[in-house]
């Protein structure tokens, strides 16, 4: 642990990878949570005064083990099964493993194909993965969601009694079943890294605990990939998610200022930008557009990259990134995407322009109460001299976003622009 890692940061990166170790020996999904949760809260009361174990991830396990080993014991003879409990199962899996046995990490990637399993709904797979290997709370999820937090927490209970039920058990997928359960886990694993990279709710603006572990596991789901099994798709799609997420976080250093206030793209100081993750990024992208079958995550890592060959604001491509939005939208069409076109298109052929491609969005109800539909509108109505309904925009934005980054920016934008200051008109 580094001198600047406190305990509750070591714990949120090292809770998934405990947790699949236990699902791995143990198996029951639901019940090593549990174990986990309590090992959690006796490091967290114990560290602090008696100091961070050398091992500290075979420590939790121990821990974790022995809690869930007691659980068993207790449920067994509550049931009158200690015979047939103790015949059935080699005495060694009754002890808890030894405090330096290594906890292996890839189990985390088989605990997030675990977690997509197909018995489960779509929303369910997300919620269940963010939950046991993102690290987000209930309500992290719940808002990402749009749903209350109560409704969120039955979902993901019962999402883990659904695959115990389904008999999901702690391996890969067969090979037939993998491209499916892969699309899972690249959706997952994108929802991970854009939690991280712009957090929704809280005083920070990006959580790297989370946008690392999303670059890490997707480097994992990379090298698993079979080169030989016909389905060209997904191994561009997985390289194009990598590319994505290397050439977006590579901005991570100039999207704050000292004060934690947000650098919109057009303003940041791009000699911060993360050449090493830049240049591997765009090695990625290229080298699979060239074989692969084309996919969404690999149009949104071109995009990325178009930015990210741009040496200042003034000198991106903004026409080749419109053609690459018009790509994605009929490849994955959704608000979103018709979002950042509108955008591009505004910076191409005028702010009035890309107010047209938004205004079907005031009554699409996916983004209706979202506050980044505000926050584009406001700017674009801002540069073609709308202030006043810019204004009236920038207000709901600030007061739809739980990021206080966000809502310090947008604060300020309606602030500047009631004072009279000069409009801002890159993006």
């Amino acid at each position: 642990m580094t001198s600047g890692e406190d305990t509750e940061d070591l714990l949120r990166r090292l809770t998934p990878r405990v947790l699949a170790a236990l699902v791995r020996r143990h198996g029951d999904f639901e019940a090593a949570e549990d174990a986990v949760q309590e090992a959690l809260l006796a490091a967290a009361v114990q560290w602090p005064g008696d100091g961070v174990p050398a091992s500290p991830d075979g420590w939790l396990v121990t821990v974790a083990s022995r809690r869930l080993t007691d659980r068993i014991r207790s449920e067994a003879a509550d049931r009158r099964r200690e015979e047939s409990v103790a015949a059935l199962t080699p005495a060694d899996e009754w002890y808890a493993p030894a405090a330096d046995e290594p906890v292996h990490e890839d189990d985390t990637l088989t605990l997030l194909f675990l977690c997509c399993h197909p018995a489960l709904t779509p929303p369910s797979r997300i919620a269940l993965t963010l939950r046991a290997v993102g690290g987000l709370t209930t309500a992290e999820i719940a808002h990402a969601f749009l749903v209350p937090e109560a409704t969120m927490a039955q979902r993901i209970s019962r999402a883990k009694q659904r695959v115990k039920a389904a008999g999901g058990r702690f391996r890969m997928p067969p090979p037939g079943e993998l491209p499916e359960r892969q699309r899972s886990v690249l959706h997952v694993l994108y929802l991970i890294f854009n939690e991280g990279y712009t957090a929704t709710s809280g005083p920070e603006l990006r959580r790297g605990e989370l946008t690392g572990e999303a670059i890490r596991l997707t480097r994992t789901v990379r090298r698993l990939l079979p080169t030989d099994d016909g389905d060209s798709s997904m191994t561009g799609e997985t390289t194009g998610l990598l590319a994505l997420m290397l050439l977006t976080d590579a901005r991570r250093a100039a999207r704050t200022r000292s004060d934690g206030s947000l650098v919109p793209l057009a303003e940041q100081d791009r000699a911060l930008w993360d050449r090493a993750s830049i240049d591997e990024g765009i090695e990625l992208i290229s080298d699979t557009l060239t074989h692969a079958e084309l996919g969404p995550y690999q149009v949104q890592a071109a995009i990325a990259a178009v930015h990210a060959e741009a040496v200042r604001a003034e000198d991106t491509d903004w026409q080749q990134i419109v053609a690459l939005y018009q790509l994605l939208e009929a490849l994955a069409p959704n608000p979103v995407v018709t979002l950042n076109h509108a955008v591009a298109v505004s910076m191409v052929r005028g702010a009035r322009a890309g107010l047209a491609l938004l205004e079907p969005l005031g009554s699409d109800g996916r983004l209706t109460g979202h506050h980044r539909l505000y926050a584009v509108r406001a700017h674009l109505l801002e540069r073609a001299g709308d202030h006043e309904a810019a204004l009236a925009d920038y207000r709901t934005a600030a007061r739809l976003t739980t990021s206080l980054p966000e809502q310090r920016y947008l604060q300020d934008r309606a602030a500047r622009l009631e004072a009279g200051g000069p409009g801002d008109q890159r993006w």
